[in-house]
């Protein structure tokens, strides 16, 4: 489908309807103003105050050009502002000189700062914590390279020392092995090698060798030096005992694809400074992984690509918010495919929807779940139709949160795969043995959508392809979708929503603001419109003001409290306390590749009083996790109010 004109075309038309029609009368005379025609006319009634009531209204957001940046992950933080973070931006160029970047966007006062950004956060996970932080760890440590670009044998060298004395080996970048052929590979960093460790049992004395691993390639080009079973390695300088006790081992050394290497360093955002803080290093390097916060206020973070490219095989970890460290989970054993959906349940379990981004087996770990973190008890949940078609799939908590049913919509095959799907089924997990159930298809197949929970209680999607990255799909030449719509958990059914002017896919994300509207960005298709040439990364980012926001007056929050505590009632202040219908906190979302587990809306008890409401949080930290929310007020029309920031704790 081809995108509709930019809305600015509206307010460069002439006034009224009778230019539209005059528009339209010439076109049959003149074949090529009949598009001109036709595209005003669409103007014109994409701006009628009728349609907005009805459908909503795109506009697209004015970003200095020294501000615009490939968005992969964004965030709203508690000072309002929404945090862009590109980092290397899925661009080997700026990864090779070091230029990392991070946007801030302050919808209040339109205006955009730039954050200093000081490793690759590209690719990252990230989940907010209770003082309002953002924990952003992993990222990028080395690009991928395809195989046709491979022109060194390459492979995961790992060192051994078998001597117990002496302490640990440091060795330099570029230290040489040597295979017993004679063919020589050097390491790509500098490594270190722990010592052999002694572990008496009575008069028996066992040594375990020492052992790390790093990349090798080989001095010299082309595949005379591939090796493709495991093998032996001497160290060049390195000779007597110590030649015999420190050495290298490889199971294959390949012009193979090399695939991206994960980071480990870990920062907390800080909203109020605006800075990356530096906190203690992951235990893995890990490249796409999925962070959720737990009702202690810990992280769990799981899956992702280690350093060498592998997918970690379950080894998951936990980060321990008051000592901003982070700790190996061995207890916690599971292995996802990398950015796997997980969903904080009411009682503190975790959600596994199934949607997923990519890296790993196309059989293992993609089953959905409820993941008991006491005891790493996984019950599968059965019935999702088409659980081959979860890749690039979307899943979302749906409001408000006590429900505690979760949608899962559309998805793609794995890897590359042309197919996709228009599914949407949802689970209801308050039951003691949930299962998916079927739910209305979507318009169109589609992967890569942004599925938004806003204050009214619906669900709005937008953005998405059916096709890989935008690509060929049934013929066309992009697949991208302009088509938005509402999902009313009411119904269980679609309400169509304005068209965007803005196709999204890969790396896209789209946020709810304070003042109820919505935010999209990014995308990172694979061939331009064409279809022929590679594409360029979306750096245009549009506004999507819902229905709600067309109908009249809206009510108005005078006072709240900045801090309110779970089981407890506050009292917020509005002279529309006899029309408030209902009120929500709704959690700001933390968004990348379709990701997000943070994004949630709690549903507050109400009880009105002359100029004034009392609201009442529930009890359970399942429910409503400590940290910052966005306090709404609806009327009795669906009319939500400006949010007030308050604190759960």
């Amino acid at each position: 489908m081809k995108p509709r004109p930019r809305p600015s075309l509206a307010r460069r038309m002439a006034s009224g309807t009778v230019a539209v029609v005059v528009l339209a009368v010439v076109a049959f005379a003149n074949r090529p103003v009949l598009a001109a025609g036709s595209e005003a006319l669409h103007n014109y009634s994409i701006n009628r105050q009728s349609y907005k009531e009805k459908h909503g209204h795109w506009a697209a957001l004015p970003v200095p050009p020294r501000f615009k940046v490939n968005a992969i992950h964004a965030a709203l933080l508690s000072t309002g502002k929404v945090l862009i973070v590109a980092g290397s931006g899925n661009n080997r160029d700026q990864f090779e000189k070091g230029t990392f970047r991070t946007v801030l966007y302050d919808p209040r006062t339109e205006k955009f700062s730039e954050v200093p950004t000081p490793t690759d956060v590209f690719c990252a996970g990230h989940s907010f914590l209770a003082n309002g932080n953002l924990l952003i760890a992993g990222g990028t440590k080395s690009y991928e390279v395809l195989e046709k670009d491979v022109k060194r044998a390459g492979g995961v060298m790992k060192v051994k020392n078998e001597s117990p004395d002496g302490g640990p080996r440091v060795f330099p970048k570029g230290t040489r092995f040597r295979s017993a052929t004679g063919h020589q590979y050097v390491s790509r960093t500098a490594f270190t090698v722990p010592a052999a460790t002694k572990v008496a049992h009575g008069p028996h004395v066992a040594v375990t060798a020492g052992e790390t691993e790093v990349w090798v390639d080989a001095v010299r080009a082309g595949d005379t030096p591939v090796v493709r079973t495991g093998a032996l390695y001497r160290i060049d300088g390195l000779t007597g005992l110590d030649g015999n006790n420190v050495y290298g081992v490889a199971d294959k050394i390949t012009r193979e694809k090399q695939e991206y290497g994960g980071d480990k360093t870990s920062y907390e955002f800080d909203p109020r400074t605006e800075r990356y803080h530096r906190t203690g290093d992951l235990t893995e390097h890990r490249w796409y992984p999925t962070l959720v916060t737990r009702t202690d206020g810990n992280v769990l973070a799981v899956s992702g690509l280690d350093e060498f490219g592998r997918i970690i095989p379950g080894r998951n970890e936990v980060y321990h918010a008051r000592t901003r460290t982070w700790s190996a989970a061995p207890r916690l054993q599971r292995y996802f495919p990398t950015y796997p959906s997980l969903h904080l349940m009411a009682d503190g379990r975790v959600f596994y929807s199934g949607a997923n981004s990519g890296y790993g087996s196309d059989r293992e770990g993609r089953t959905p779940g409820i993941w008991n973190l006491n005891g790493n008890r996984f019950q599968p949940v059965p019935g999702l139709r088409q659980p081959e078609l979860n890749e690039t799939a979307t899943s979302v908590l749906l409001p408000p949160v006590q429900k505690q049913q979760v949608m899962m919509l559309g998805g793609g095959g794995v890897g590359d795969s042309p197919i996709s799907t228009a599914r949407t089924d949802i689970v209801d997990l308050s039951g003691r043995k949930p299962a998916y159930r079927p739910g209305p298809d979507l318009p169109k197949p589609a992967r890569y959508l942004s599925a938004v929970v806003l204050p009214d209680d619906t669900v709005f999607t937008s953005g998405g392809s059916s096709g890989y990255r935008g690509g060929p799909y049934r013929g066309e030449k992009r697949s991208d979708l302009y088509n938005a719509q509402f999902y009313l958990p009411e119904t269980n059914s679609f309400r169509t929503a304005a068209e965007s002017t803005v196709g999204r896919n890969y790396h896209s994300e789209a946020i709810l603001l304070p003042d109820g509207r919505v935010i999209t960005m990014g995308s990172d298709p694979l061939y331009d419109r064409s279809g022929r040439a590679p594409g360029t990364f979306e750096q245009r980012i549009e506004v999507y003001s819902p229905p709600y926001l067309f109908r009249g007056p809206r009510p108005a929050i005078t006072h709240a409290p900045g801090e309110i505590r779970r089981g407890g009632t506050f009292v917020a202040g509005t002279p529309d306390a006899a029309r408030i219908a209902s009120a929500r906190l709704v959690r700001p979302s933390s968004v990348t590749h379709g990701t997000d587990t943070d994004q949630r809306s709690v549903a507050l008890g109400l009880r009105r009083s002359a100029g004034r409401l009392e609201l009442t949080v529930p009890r359970p930290a399942g429910v409503a996790p400590s940290g910052w929310y966005m306090l709404f007020l609806l009327d009795d029309r669906g009319r939500p109010s400006v949010a007030r920031w308050v604190r759960v704790r």
